[in-house]
C-alpha cells in the first residue's frame, strides 16, 4: 500500500469525525522532502475524552485493532500527551497516534498546521519546522541515520519556505544544536 492507502485507512475516519489532527513523521517527511515507503502513519490528535466512543465506532473492531476505552481515556488526560496504536488487521499498516496534552511545541505547531491535497483529498500536515524538530528528537533518542536522511532532504527541498526564527528559536529551546548540524552535514553514501 502507499501513503495514500494509509491516509485513506486512517485520516478520513478523523476528518469524518472532525477531531483535530496533523500529520507528522515519515508521511508528513515524504510530503515536504523525497518519496520513501512507509508502513506507518504518525498523527498528532486533540482528543478529549468526550470524542473516544466516536472514534472507536469510526475504526470498526472487524477491520482495525483499536485499544479499549478505558486505556483511551487514561492516555487522554496525561498531561504529557499520551499515545497509542491503530492496526488495520487485514494489512498490519499502523497508525502511531500522539496525543496533544499540553505539550507547548504540539500547541504551536497546531496553530500553523497546513491543509494540503493528497490524492483526492485535503489533510492536515505538521508544519515543516515541527516535522523537522520531531525528527531530530528521534535521532537524537535513537540514533537511526533514517531520519538525518529524512531531515536532509525536507531542508534541501522545501526549506526555503521554513519559518527559521521561529525554528531556531525551537532548536535551541529543545537543545537540538548538536543534533541540528549532524543533519545539515549528512549525505547519502
Amino acid at each position: 500500500m502507499t501513503e495514500p492507502d494509509l491516509i485513506a485507512l486512517f485520516i478520513e475516519p478523523l476528518e469524518k469525525l472532525a477531531v483535530p489532527y496533523m500529520i507528522t513523521g515519515g508521511v508528513a517527511a515524504v510530503i515536504y522532502g523525497e518519496p520513501r515507503f512507509t508502513r506507518d502513519i504518525d498523527v498528532v490528535l486533540e482528543l478529549q475524552s468526550a470524542s473516544i466512543p466516536h472514534l472507536v465506532s469510526a475504526f470498526p473492531a472487524d477491520e482495525f485493532y483499536v485499544p479499549p476505552v478505558e486505556a483511551l481515556e487514561q492516555e487522554a488526560v496525561r498531561p504529557e500527551g499520551g499515545r497509542f496504536n491503530l492496526i488495520h488487521r487485514e494489512t498490519a499498516l499502523r497508525a502511531d497516534i500522539y496525543l496533544a496534552g499540553h505539550d507547548p511545541l504540539h500547541a504551536w505547531a497546531f496553530g500553523r498546521r497546513l491543509r494540503l491535497p493528497v490524492d483526492r483529498m485535503a489533510i492536515w500536515v505538521a508544519p515543516l519546522e515541527y516535522v523537522i524538530l520531531r525528527k531530530l528528537e528521534y535521532f537524537r533518542i535513537s540514533g537511526s541515520d533514517r531520519h538525518l536522511r529524512d531531515i536532509a532532504m525536507m531542508l534541501r527541498i522545501s526549506g526555503d519556505s521554513m519559518d527559521a526564527e521561529a525554528f531556531g528559536r525551537w532548536v535551541g529551546k529543545l537543545d537540538l544544536r548538536e543534533t541540528l548540524e549532524a543533519a545539515r552535514g549528512y549525505r547519502d553514501e
